[in-house]
């Protein structure tokens, strides 16, 4: 008996350990396979954006070496570095074809829509710009049919790509930049970022296309000012063989001058579809993801009025500065005067805007919309990152001015020119931020292109059928047809109007009259309007050729001129950018008030 109890107990020892064991193991193999699906959930769309965000920069580096190597190593030329755009450009273009064509293959699937993504007025800008940019590439073929004979091929075949690619991008931005990709996301991100840094790369040699004409003008009139020791470049110098028609020096003066407007298009698509790819693989949130009502636009006097003023002021300085600068050396000092003071009128004016619109601002205070919003959010990056530019050249100003040994005419204009640049951007940003992520009543809310909401107080309801032997008018056959379409209209997503009746006798839940806008509504769209009409002046008068940071010197004089062309070539480009990009973020603040 004693043995047979002890043959129990081992038995039952072994039973334990045996189940315990099993128990573990069970535990370790639910362990791992939370661990592998959460590997396998994340990997695609973590790695994707790390790999498709590498493979894009280095694109990017890429082409900006090429770039570099061109101005001093002769064995790079102009033309590798347009065959190297144009290979970029295809592999674009074949991916946005076989993306509409997928799309349009799959057009009874319902897609989802980040309707923040983009704007109409927005794209249709960017369509004003593509043609401007279409205009150019006109005259870049007309300028090499008149070399033909002796310029590489290279010249010719880069604008009819560029041509193509322009119309075949705004179609893309006008019918697909919002959707939400949920289907082969990890080769739909290499495609969406190869799209965006090959506008980059387009924005960076129009960039330095611009830069280059601008300092070889700056040469120029040092040049004849008696500076000797200056060479300028023969990057983008006239042919060796004549042209064969009487227009070749027409295109290559007016390319000049369509530069500002293919930079600032390429800047923006890029920006465009940089959101189109951080919504890949995004879930929407329906009930932040509905458009506002049409903007009201009564009330607006003042705002127009003044930038108005202030635009019509913008063309006659830079008639003025354009036509003076080149001339004696007092007319000279006289025009970088003239563009200072006006410089500190404009920056006072949209200064003190800015405050009055934060003060009202503080003044209704509202809480903050903390909704997801990726092109907010890129929005406010790009305004606060491109600000950089334009610090960097005031700090650089105000140190030259304090620093200065001469004692010019315009020297303390200067420095308040620079002085108000920094506060004004100070000022306009955080006005600017603080309108995008101001949350907004609820009837600002509401799409008027969405369908409507079920009245709830209607005789007409679905919910309630007409009681047997008694003639209800709103149920008769028509209406009764009316109701049906009505319930297909969500499937279909499409509205349907239904003639009421004098029996229906509905209750409106809310009151739909439109109420007048207040004073404090109507001051901020006054601001807004006027900042935006500011914002172009400035915007106009570097992109046209005034640019008074090349020609007063003191900088020159306190930073050498390598160093300071340097940074001009990398400010300038950055103010422009913050200067059209402030217009657009401006327009959706005006829309939102």
């Amino acid at each position: 008996m004693v043995e047979h109890s002890g043959l129990d107990s081992q038995c039952l020892n072994k039973y334990c350990h045996s189940s315990s064991s099993s128990s573990s193991s069970e535990h370790d193999k639910k362990m791992f396979a939370k661990l592998k699906l959460s590997l396998s959930g994340d990997y695609p769309r973590k790695n994707g954006e790390i790999l498709s965000g590498q493979y894009g920069t280095n694109l990017l580096l890429l082409g900006v070496a090429m770039m570099l190597a061109i101005q001093g190593d002769p064995s790079v030329r102009e033309e590798h570095l347009l065959a190297f755009v144009t290979s970029l450009m295809i592999l674009q273009l074949i991916w946005m074809l076989w993306y509409m064509l997928v799309r349009d293959r799959q057009k009874n699937t319902r897609t989802e829509k980040d309707v923040h993504a983009t704007t109409c007025w927005i794209r249709g800008g960017l369509t004003l710009l593509a043609v401007l940019s279409l205009i150019m590439d006109a005259f870049r073929i007309g300028y090499y049919i008149g070399y033909q004979s002796c310029v590489s091929a290279v010249l010719g075949v880069y604008p009819v790509i560029h041509a193509t690619h322009t119309i075949t991008q705004v179609h893309f931005l006008w019918f697909h930049i919002k959707d939400v990709i949920q289907s082969f996301e990890t080769f739909e991100r290499f495609g969406v970022i190869h799209a965006v840094f090959t506008n980059l790369l387009l924005w960076c040699n129009g960039v330095m296309s611009e830069a280059e004409h601008f300092l070889n003008n700056h040469k120029s009139r040092l040049f004849a000012l008696g500076y000797e020791n200056l060479t300028i470049s023969k990057v983008h110098s006239e042919p060796d063989c004549n042209c064969t028609t009487s227009t070749c020096s027409l295109f290559s003066r007016s390319l000049f001058y369509l530069y500002p407007f293919n930079v600032e298009y390429h800047i923006f698509v890029s920006a465009m579809l940089f959101v189109m790819w951080k919504n890949i693989g995004r879930t929407i949130d329906l009930s932040s993801n509905r458009k506002r009502l049409a903007t009201k636009i009564q009330g607006l006097h003042v705002g127009p009025i003044l930038g108005l003023l202030a635009l019509a002021g913008t063309i006659g300085v830079m008639v003025v500065y354009i036509t003076n600068i080149e001339e004696s050396f007092q007319t000279h000092n006289s025009a970088i005067s003239m563009f200072y003071i006006y410089g500190i009128a404009m920056l006072a004016s949209m200064c003190s805007a800015g405050s009055l619109g934060l003060l009202i601002y503080r003044v209704d205070h509202m809480p903050p919309d903390t909704s997801k919003n990726p092109s907010r959010q890129l929005d406010t990056e790009l305004l606060c990152g491109s600000s950089i530019g334009s610090w960097l050249m005031s700090w650089c100003s105000i140190v030259a001015v304090v620093g200065a040994n001469s004692n010019p005419p315009f020297r303390w204009t200067n420095l308040i020119y620079s002085l108000l640049v920094v506060l004004e951007k100070y000022t306009q940003n955080l006005f600017i931020v603080e309108s995008l992520y101001r949350q907004q009543e609820d009837g600002e809310r509401e799409d008027p292109e969405l369908p409507a909401a079920p009245e709830i107080f209607s005789v007409t309801s679905s919910l309630a059928p007409p009681y047997n032997g008694i003639i209800n008018q709103a149920y008769e056959t028509p209406d009764r047809i009316c109701v049906s379409l009505e319930n297909e209209e969500e499937e279909s997503r499409q509205v349907y109007r239904c003639p009421r009746k004098p029996s229906e006798v509905s209750l409106p839940v809310r009151n739909k009259v439109k109420q007048p806008l207040n004073i404090k509504r109507k001051v901020l769209k006054n601001i807004a309007v006027f900042l935006i009409m500011s914002n172009i002046s400035l915007w106009i008068l570097p992109a046209f050729g005034c640019r008074p940071q090349y020609d007063n010197g003191l900088e020159q004089e306190t930073f050498g001129y390598s160093t300071w062309t340097t940074i001009l070539n990398f400010a300038i480009p950055l103010n422009l950018f913050y200067r059209i990009h402030s217009v657009a973020s401006l327009f959706e603040v005006f829309r939102r008030v």
